[in-house]
Parts: structure tokens; C-alpha cells; sequence
């Protein structure tokens, strides 16, 4: 194994998970619920926001705020692959049993948050407007729509401190204080909503603000937290650097999975420009809608994620049946739990639609897509947690190209011919289902495909 090995023990209060050994049922539960929720409540801020705006403003505001959502992941996600590559790197460094590495990789993780979030707090603050132009945001929309991405994006400093803080935190198996914090700005968040949107009358504007302070108290928890931690998970605030062999290992893998969720993002922004054509309604409508579609992928994403944690500290430690189980339970679990929640919801879609609108109009639209979208989207987790496994092994870009061709390149084709030809509503939402079984085959077959080359490897 490459890295120095040395006596490793789990120090005294630092909150860990043994993921080496015995059951995993169990632990891979405790790991990736909690993420689940914590995913969950970081999007309540925006569906607080979209709630508040909905039903104590106006459609106008509700369409402003819910369709920032694709060009806020977009300019995110790159930095949202980055801390999946820190995750792997320290848990590979845990399954080793090298403190020095992980101590490097946390410090380099640092400088990276800092620095990717001022860069995304510029490029929102300068490009906000003409992006929003470019996706043909309705006119009595497109102002509140940029006030609210600007400040909004006064908070991405502390937004990826805090998500690569967490991501720290889960390499070691702890998704409980993650979920803890976010419970506190939550809170705060949805009272600063209130406040500034019913009785300072401050509109877009208040629930951007409120975000922001909620992302400052994120970010304070879980500085304080690392700073605090005992042994190598310790954050030296005043000794934090670049190592470059961390640095290198940490983008290798992190980078291709940012790519993805950018590329991910345009297809997503293309398609919202192509919603954005028929209206207020239905933008406010799609709006509404997608904060399910973001509930129930967080459940994808925290079984992805356990699939990463778990399986890059047991290939780390040569443990390749291991390796396999973790596969086999996270897409059992994935596929189960997402599927449960999509039913739910869609089945009783008019009870949640309500607590975003009461226009019949926009009730309707976010109706069609709960029926065309979101009762499909645990196909997703098939793509969703074989891209995973290959990541966790250290192979970041077969399931980044395959995913660009399945989903992405797919949907913006489908925008382009299919959705014009017949212009509707409905059958632009039939490209996400369909690119989901695509994808999911695509990075199923490569995963078993790969597999056999990294396991007789080690």
C-alpha cells in the first residue's frame, strides 16, 4: 500500500466508524441517513425560500427564486466533486493507517474551500444576470432573479467550508455532527425567512439573506468542530497548506466528478431555458416540483456516498470481498428507499405542492412533472451508485464520460428535436426517465467491467 504506515488508534473523543469490519447493514444505515437528512436540510434553505417567497410574495418571486437552482448547482458542483475526491483520498489514507496523509489532505482541503469559494462568490457577483439572459428568463422575472443569485452568492465562501468540512467529517464515518449543524442554521434560516419576507417585506432579497447567515453558522460549527478534533483530523488553522501530491490525488478524482455535475448542470440549464419558454406558471410550477426531485436524490446521494466512504478505506485496506457487499447494499438500499419516497410523494402531490403555491395554474405544472419525473428517479441510483463504487476504487473517469453521454449530450439533444418538434411541456420531461435507464446501464456494465482490473490489482 502506498503511504507510511503507522500505529493507528482512534483517539479519545474523536467520533468514528469502524468500517473495516464486522456488519455492514447497519453501519452503512447509520452513515448515510443522517446524510440523507443533512442533504435535505441544506436544501430546505432553498425550499424555505421558494415557500416563503410562494405563498407570502407573489409567482413572480417564486419563479425568481426556484429557477436559480440549475445555475446555482452548476456553478457549484465542480466544487461539490472536488470534496467526493477529498473523501476518497483520507478514507484511503484511514483504510492505510497513515496519519500523516490524512493531516496533508485535510490541510490542502482547507485552502481549497477558502479559495474555491471566493472564486465562486466573483464569477456569481459578475456573470449573474447574463447568465440568467442566456437561459431566456421571463422578463418580470429576470430582475428578482438576479438580485437573488447575487447575494446568494455572498454566502459561497462559508457554503464550502462548510461542505468540505463535512466531507471530512463523513471520511471518518461521522454524518451525525454534519446533520447537527444544519439542524441549527436550518432553524435560523427559516426564521430570518419569515422575518425579512412578512414583516420587513423584503422579498427575494430576504430569503437571500437569510441563506447567507444560515451559511456562516454552518461554516463556524464545523470550523470549530475541526478545530477541535483530536488526532490527525485536527484543523492547524494557523498551519494549513498546499501538499501537491494531495492536492493531485484529491483532483484526479474529485475533478472528473465535478466535471460531471457541471456538465449535468448546463443539460439542467438548457432545460430550464426550454420550461422558461412557456411561461411564469410553469416555471414557478417546475420549481415547485424540483424540490422533490432534490429530496429524493439526497437519498441517492447519501447511499453514493456511503458507497465511496465505505468502499475506498476497504480497497485502501485490500478488503476486496468487502468491497463487493458494500456495492450490492448500496444499490439494494438506493433503489429501495429512493423508490418508497418517490410513490409517497407523487401519490400525495397535491398536499405537498400546497405548501409552495395555491395558484391552480402552477399547481398543475408541478403536478405533470411529479408524474413524468419524479415516480422514475430511483432508476437514477443505478448510474448513481456504480459511478460511486468505480471512485471509491479510484477510477473517477469512466463514469464521468458515461454519464456526459448518457444524460447530459442525451438531454440537450432531446431539447433540440424531439421537445421542438413537439413543443409541450410533457414531452420535455419524458428526457429525464429516459436518460436515466441509458446511464444506469452504461456505468452498470462498466463497473463489473473495471472491477476485475482493480481487484486483481491489489
Amino acid at each position: 500500500m502506498i503511504g507510511r504506515k503507522i500505529g493507528y488508534h482512534k483517539p479519545h473523543g474523536t467520533v468514528r466508524m469502524d468500517m473495516l469490519h464486522g456488519g455492514l447493514l447497519g453501519k452503512m444505515l447509520i452513515f448515510a441517513l443522517p446524510l440523507a437528512v443533512s442533504s435535505m436540510l441544506q436544501q430546505l434553505f432553498n425550499s424555505v425560500d421558494v415557500a416563503v417567497v410562494g405563498k407570502f410574495d407573489c409567482d413572480q418571486a417564486l419563479a425568481a427564486v426556484g429557477s436559480n437552482g440549475s445555475v446555482i448547482s452548476l456553478m457549484v458542483n465542480l466544487f461539490v466533486g472536488i470534496s467526493v475526491g477529498a473523501s476518497v483520498v483520507i478514507g484511503n489514507y484511514i483504510g492505510q493507517r497513515d496519519d500523516d496523509g490524512i493531516r496533508k489532505a485535510i490541510r490542502t482541503v482547507s485552502v481549497i474551500a477558502v479559495a474555491g469559494g471566493v472564486l465562486l462568490l466573483l464569477i456569481g457577483l459578475i456573470a449573474a444576470r447574463w447568465i440568467l439572459e442566456l437561459m431566456d428568463t421571463p422578463h418580470d422575472v429576470i430582475d428578482l432573479a438576479t438580485l437573488y443569485l447575487r447575494i446568494y452568492f455572498l454566502g459561497m465562501p462559508f457554503m464550502l467550508i462548510y461542505n468540505f468540512g463535512a466531507a471530512i467529517l463523513r471520511s471518518m464515518g461521522d454524518t451525525k455532527r454534519p446533520l447537527y449543524i444544519l439542524i441549527v442554521a436550518g432553524i435560523i434560516n427559516t426564521v430570518l425567512n419569515l422575518l425579512l419576507v412578512i414583516v420587513f417585506r423584503m422579498s427575494v432579497a430576504g430569503v437571500a439573506i437569510a441563506t447567507v447567515v444560515a451559511n456562516i453558522v454552518n461554516a463556524g460549527i464545523i470550523l470549530y468542530i475541526l478545530m477541535h478534533e483530536e488526532g490527525p483530523f485536527r484543523l492547524d488553522i494557523k498551519n494549513i497548506s498546499v501538499s501537491r501530491p494531495e492536492l493531485k490525488k484529491i483532483l484526479q478524482i474529485g475533478i472528473p466528478a465535478g466535471v460531471q455535475g457541471m456538465v449535468f448542470s448546463i443539460a439542467n440549464v438548457f432545460i430550464q431555458a426550454a420550461i422558461n419558454q412557456f411561461g411564469s406558471d410553469v416555471v414557478a410550477g417546475s420549481a415547485a416540483a424540483l424540490n422533490f426531485e432534490y429530496y429524493c436524490y439526497f437519498v441517492i446521494g447519501a447511499f453514493s456516498q456511503a458507497t465511496v466512504t465505505f468502499t475506498s478505506q476497504n480497497y485502501g485496506a485490500g478488503q476486496i470481498e468487502r468491497c463487493k457487499r458494500i456495492f450490492r447494499l448500496s444499490m439494494l438500499l438506493s433503489l429501495v428507499c429512493c423508490g418508497v419516497l418517490n410513490v409517497l410523494l407523487v401519490w400525495q402531490r397535491e398536499f405537498f405542492i400546497s405548501f409552495f403555491t395555491s395558484s391552480p395554474e402552477v399547481i398543475q405544472y408541478a403536478a405533470i412533472r411529479m408524474q413524468y419525473v419524479l415516480l422514475f428517479q430511483f432508476i437514477a441510483s443505478s448510474y448513481e451508485i456504480s459511478g460511486a463504487a468505480l471512485r471509491g476504487l479510484g477510477y473517477s473517469m469512466t463514469p464521468t464520460i458515461l454519464t456526459i453521454f448518457g444524460t447530459c449530450i442525451l438531454r440537450l439533444v432531446w431539447v433540440y428535436t424531439v421537445n421542438r418538434q413537439y413543443n409541450s411541456f410533457e414531452v420535455l420531461m419524458y428526457v429525464y426517465p429516459l436518460s436515466w435507464v441509458i446511464t444506469g446501464i452504461a456505468v452498470w456494465v462498466a463497473y463489473y467491467t473495471i472491477r476485475r482490473k482493480a481487484f486483481a490489482i491489489r
